[in-house]
């Protein structure tokens, strides 16, 4: 499959700062992985994973990453996961697409989407099939910042998701700041939750506190059936992990029932 760097696909636009990093010296490509609607049966949403141009590991690409081309490489993110997506067969599928953002590369949020919003236009993917997600290890420069691009976000008509929450800094007090339209449960939360009595407890509080805000839970990390089923008896509707269905280069994976893991035994 070609790469989706060699594509031909807008120049960037918008803001100086996307503008002046526009030249990266390395290259990268996407892995997706599905969000899966487990009362449906269906793909939510395949989530966009930066990989090496052969399929190297994400820490390869982002160990290369720096002040010079945060802004360049952010935009690029956006702009490979789309066109990959729809290569990959996207557009045969109701699902959305997930692409991760980082909040410290956007200088404006109206003029720093532009090459997006071109993007998809030029490969037929509406735009309302986005969903941008975020998550900060270390804390949130300018929150109030962040609080606008999401709001933007949203008055765009684009998914907004706040990743990793219940780690770090991802926790209530962004939440309290901000509300996106998803969150994604941090994998330690889920990790041996059948097993675990207060990461029980803690999942279904927050389950609580995201249907009185209208906030989407999506718990990821998932990796036994014993897990699964115990988000599930939760509540939890949309699961993302390797027990469903690992990432796959350039390509959309299919997705392992739990059902059918079952037979398999």
């Amino acid at each position: 499959m070609t790469s989706p760097s060699h594509f031909d696909v807008p120049r960037p636009g918008g803001c100086a700062g996307c503008r002046d990093g526009a030249g990266l010296t390395f290259g990268f490509s996407m892995a997706f992985q599905p969000i899966v609607d487990i009362e449906t049966e269906t793909v939510f949403a395949y989530e966009a994973l930066v990989r090496g141009p052969e399929g190297q590991s994400a820490a390869s690409v982002l160990c290369q990453v720096d002040a010079e081309n945060l802004y360049a490489f952010d935009q690029q993110c956006r702009v490979r996961a789309i066109v990959a997506s729809v290569k990959a067969g996207l557009l045969d599928t109701p699902a959305r697409l997930s692409i991760n953002f980082l909040p410290n590369a956007v200088y404006s949020p109206a003029a720093c989407i532009q090459l997006t919003l071109k993007t998809a236009s030029a490969v037929g993917l509406p735009t309302d099939r986005l969903i941008f997600e975020f998550t900060e290890n270390e804390e949130m420069l300018d929150p109030v910042h962040v609080a606008n691009i999401i709001a933007t976000y949203q008055k765009m008509g684009f998914g907004t998701a706040l990743d990793d929450f219940g780690a770090g800094h991802a926790g209530l007090n962004l939440l309290a700041r901000f509300q996106p339209g998803i969150i994604k449960l941090d994998m330690e939360l889920i990790r041996d939750i059948d097993t675990s009595l207060p990461r029980r407890m803690i999942v279904e509080g927050m389950l609580r506190m995201c249907t009185s805000l209208g906030i989407t839970v999506i718990a990821e990390g998932v990796e036994t059936l014993g897990e699964f089923e115990a988000l599930r008896g939760l509540g939890v509707r949309y699961i993302q992990g390797y027990l469903l269905a690992k990432p796959a280069f350039e390509a959309l994976p299919t997705v392992m029932w739990p059902e059918k893991h079952a037979l398999a035994v």
